[in-house]
C-alpha cells in the first residue's frame, strides 16, 4: 500500500527540492533532496542496505521543519543501575525535589527523632556519607535544588534540617518557596540531570514511595532541564540563609 504523505516544509522558493514529508500512518519523515551519486562520497558512509538512497539537504530544512515531537518509549532502569550513576558520572549530579513528603524518609530513624522534637543524630559514616566523601573530593559537584510550600510540610522541615548533613558530605542544597517555582515554570517533578547528558527522572506510588526510575537521553529533553536548572539554582537560596526565613512549629 502507498504512504500518504504529508508536506512539511520546503527552503525552495518555487516548492521544489528540497522538501520534507511526513507518512501520516508512522510519522516517518520523507526527505526529498539532491542524490547523492559520488562514488568517492557513498564510499564515506556507513552500514548501507540494498535499496537505501542519499540525497543532500540544506541544514536550514531540518533545523525549521524537522518534527520534533517524538514519542519514545520509556527506558526504565533498575535501583542497582540508577545508584551507579552517581559513582559514574563525570562532573555534575543536580536534583530537584517537589514533593510534600517522601515515604521513604518517614521509616528513618532520623524522621521519627526529628518528628518527635529531638536531634536526629545524622550518621556521618553511613555508606551514602561515604560515597558522597569519596565522590567529591575527586571533584565531583552535588547540588540539589527543594522546592517547599508556606507552610512547609513536616517531611519538607526534615529535609531543610537534612540540607546541614549533606552539606557535610559535600552537597551544595538551595531552596525556593513553590510560588517562586511556579512563577519561574519549573517542572512540578522529581529528577535527577547527570553531567548536562542524562535524566534520571523519579516516578512515586499514592502512598509517596519511589516506585521506578525512567531514563532520559533525548536532547531536546534534557536540554530543557539544563535550562530549568540554570534558572532554578540562579533564583534558589542556600538552605542555611533560607532555613532562617522559614518559622520553627516543632
Amino acid at each position: 500500500m502507498s504512504r500518504r504523505l504529508r508536506y512539511i516544509g520546503s527552503t525552495s522558493e518555487d516548492n521544489n527540492c528540497p522538501t520534507l514529508y511526513e507518512d501520516m500512518e508512522t510519522g516517518e519523515v520523507v526527505v526529498q533532496g539532491d542524490a547523492v551519486t559520488d562514488p568517492d562520497e557513498i564510499a564515506q558512509l556507513r552500514n548501507i542496505k540494498p535499496g537505501e538512497g542519499f540525497v543532500t539537504v540544506p541544514r536550514a530544512l531540518l533545523a525549521d521543519f524537522a518534527p520534533r515531537d517524538v514519542e519514545r518509549e520509556p527506558v526504565l532502569i533498575s535501583f542497582d543501575e540508577f545508584e551507579n550513576l552517581f559513582k559514574t558520572l563525570q562532573h555534575t549530579a543536580y536534583r530537584l525535589e517537589t514533593r510534600g513528603r517522601y515515604r521513604s524518609d518517614e521509616l528513618t530513624e532520623t524522621y521519627r527523632r526529628f518528628a518527635a522534637g529531638l536531634d536526629p543524630e545524622w550518621d556521618l559514616d553511613s555508606p551514602w556519607c561515604r560515597s558522597r566523601r569519596e565522590q567529591s573530593a575527586l571533584g565531583k559537584r552535588f547540588e540539589r535544588v527543594r522546592i517547599m510550600d508556606n507552610p512547609p510540610t513536616l517531611g519538607q522541615r526534615y529535609l531543610l534540617k537534612n540540607s546541614e548533613r549533606n552539606g557535610e558530605v559535600g552537597e551544595d542544597i538551595r531552596y525556593l518557596w513553590r510560588a517562586d517555582a511556579e512563577r519561574l515554570g519549573l517542572p512540578e517533578e522529581d529528577a535527577w540531570l547527570f553531567d548536562s547528558r542524562v535524566i534520571a527522572l523519579l516516578h512515586f506510588g499514592a502512598d509517596d514511595d519511589l516506585t521506578h526510575v525512567e531514563l532520559i537521553t533525548d536532547p531536546v529533553r534534557v536540554a530543557r532541564a539544563c535550562q530549568e536548572r540554570d534558572a532554578a539554582w540562579h533564583f534558589a537560596v542556600p538552605h542555611r540563609e533560607f532555613g532562617a526565613q522559614v518559622p520553627s512549629d516543632m
